[in-house]
């Protein structure tokens, strides 16, 4: 099985729940214990084998390009533009379908996670057409319930996947390992030029090509809320890594 280590982060919204405490920032430059959130992520990614990134940007694109040019990440980043960034997130993910022709792990730039579950994620065996999803089955422990995205599983397969569903038992981490039919089942779900990336797993669950893999108890958190910062702040305290010493100047 060939190495994945391509990722596509998602970064093009504009953040308007975080908006009282970004001071103007777009979400991914928003601080999270002294780093921007998309620096942790994308540092993260890295821990777990990741050597490329695609980033699609649109609300405020110029902060976040010029942020990354002021760092030495060591990543290699193509950037994507996403002029519609007030559309659902399928959209951006859309917009990179020209820049991704393998296997990639998909990466949403507001949640932080261990990178031990990105590289369990990377791990696993991926069939042509397939995505597999990293799961929360611990719903308990979830901080914003209403707004988690939520699965229902039948054996490893995926059947049903929303915010809004009523009957699941796991939670959608935000950690994808895709092939690129991803971008077909994307467009297909498309209507009246709007689609999220819910729309297009659930084609890919109707044809039994959605798979969920456990994080056990593994932490993640979906930081798009003041509240939500807060609460990832003290999830993960006395969980960051430290600052790896890199040579390489990040490539554009």
């Amino acid at each position: 099985m060939k190495k994945v280590n391509q990722c596509l982060i998602l970064a093009a919204g504009n953040g308007t729940r975080i908006r009282s405490v970004s001071a103007g920032l777009p979400k991914p430059l928003v601080d999270f214990r002294g780093k921007p959130i998309l620096e942790h992520v994308i540092r993260r990614a890295q821990r777990a084998g990741i050597e490329r990134f695609v980033i699609v940007v649109g609300y405020r694109s110029d902060l976040i390009r010029g942020w990354f040019d002021d760092r030495s990440l060591g990543a290699s980043v193509t950037w994507v533009e996403n002029p519609d960034y007030h559309k659902s997130n399928g959209i951006s993910a859309l917009m990179a379908r020209n820049e991704i022709h393998e296997n990639f792990l998909l990466l949403m730039a507001d949640h932080i996670f261990e990178p031990e579950t990105a590289e369990t994620l990377l791990k696993q065996p991926l069939a042509p057409g397939e995505v597999i999803l990293a799961v929360d089955p611990n719903i308990d422990r979830i901080f914003d319930l209403d707004d988690a995205t939520k699965v229902r599983r039948e054996g490893n397969y995926i059947v049903d996947i929303g915010k809004e569903i009523i009957h699941y038992d796991a939670l959608d981490t935000g950690m994808f390992l895709c092939s690129p039919a991803l971008f077909d089942r994307l467009e297909s779900a498309t209507k009246d030029g709007n689609c999220s990336l819910s729309d297009g797993m659930r084609q890919l669950a109707g044809e039994r090509r959605l798979r969920a893999v456990e994080i056990g108890d593994a932490q993640w958190q979906d930081v798009d809320t003041p509240e939500a910062l807060a609460y990832a702040a003290g999830v993960f305290d006395g969980y960051l890594y430290p600052e790896q010493t890199l040579e390489s100047v990040a490539s554009v």
